[in-house]
């Protein structure tokens, strides 16, 4: 099958039409035309090369929504013509120690969607059928496509952290993840406090699902809530004063990232020891979580906020993105 597809040729360059070859689809692979493709930070970091596993020529997009067109013979659960996501993985080994306990987004064997093969910038792409997810019914596709990576990367941490629907939780950065980590928290039942250095956010944030806001920069503002949060979440990847934030968390409470922070977190364990505090951070979240997450969007109208382009528009969308005005996710038509 020939792909009509967009491809950084280089690293750091601007997108240019680029068309490949699939070879015969595998017995237990699965094509999609796609639909709609976010695009998300880590499409430019890979652009970039940001983080040294490049291979140019370089198709990104990796939050697909689509229509199964051609399937292997060994494929299950999926039959043309149904609609369907694919995230950041596109294969795992399905028999390592972490595949077989069901956590195949941890799999060290895994395979990245645009890591060493072509994305979802393109009308096909191809996954494994494990890893080719059915979406729900009623879901909203135009919209869908960021739950596959933004959406299960704040969605896990929630189940993996077992915030309970009585939690005060905060969530510090209210931009592609935090957004949506806002929507589903407040769902979820907790009361949510945002985290802002943008004060003049604060009604917009409300209506996003926070109840309270609080001024990150401002350390009286964090002292007069000490000790009341049993959970926060991390999307930024900025070095913040962490010490300020443990500090408003309860005993037993936990602190996780999800924004990949370069800069190494300074933490004294003191800070954590006196009152059985704790600091995690984990990567998307499981094949099982996400169905289950897709579910919990329907079920409560959970979308991440989205500008939409149109897929020969794809270089116009980036700048869009990288100069820090998109409000919140960006998706491609194609």
């Amino acid at each position: 099958m020939e792909v009509n597809a967009f491809a950084a040729k280089k690293a750091g360059e601007d997108l240019e039409k680029f068309n490949y070859n699939l070879p015969v689809i595998g017995k237990e692979h699965v094509d999609i035309k796609v639909h709609y493709c976010g695009l998300c930070h880590s499409d430019l970091s890979m652009v970039n090369n940001d983080w040294g596993n490049s291979k140019f020529p370089l198709v990104p997009g990796h939050e697909i929504v689509g229509e199964v067109v051609a399937l292997g013979d060994e494929v299950k659960g999926l039959k043309k013509g149904d609609k369907v996501g694919l995230g950041w993985f596109s294969e795992s080994c399905m028999h390592c120690d972490q595949c077989m306990d069901g956590k195949q987004h941890l799999c060290s064997d895994s395979e990245g969607t645009i890591v060493g093969r072509h994305g979802g910038f393109a009308d096909h792409v191809r996954g494994h059928w494990s890893w080719v997810t059915k979406l729900p019914d009623g879901i909203d596709m135009s919209k869908a496509g960021p739950l596959f990576c933004g959406g299960i990367t704040v969605f896990n941490p929630i189940v993996l952290s077992g915030v309970q629907p009585t939690d005060k939780v905060g969530v510090i950065g209210i931009g592609g993840l935090g957004h949506m980590a806002l929507k589903f928290l407040k769902a979820w039942g907790c009361e949510v406090t945002a985290f802002t250095s943008n004060k003049d956010k604060t009604e917009a944030l409300k209506k996003m699902g926070a109840h309270n806001v609080v001024d990150s920069t401002d350390s009286k503002e964090l002292e007069s809530i000490a000790g009341s949060l049993d959970f926060i979440l991390n999307t930024t990847n900025v070095k913040l004063d962490w010490v300020a934030f443990l500090t408003t968390l309860a005993p037993q409470g936990k602190l996780h990232t999800v924004g990949a922070v370069l800069e190494p977190m300074e933490i004294p364990a003191f800070s954590m020891i006196s009152g059985e505090k704790s600091v995690g951070g984990s990567p998307l979240g499981s094949i099982a979580l996400t169905r289950k997450m897709l579910d919990f969007c329907v079920r409560h109208d959970i979308y991440p906020a989205v500008e939409e382009f149109k897929m020969e528009d794809v270089n116009k969308a980036i700048k869009h993105l990288h100069d820090g005005k998109a409000r919140f996710r960006v998706v491609l038509k194609a």
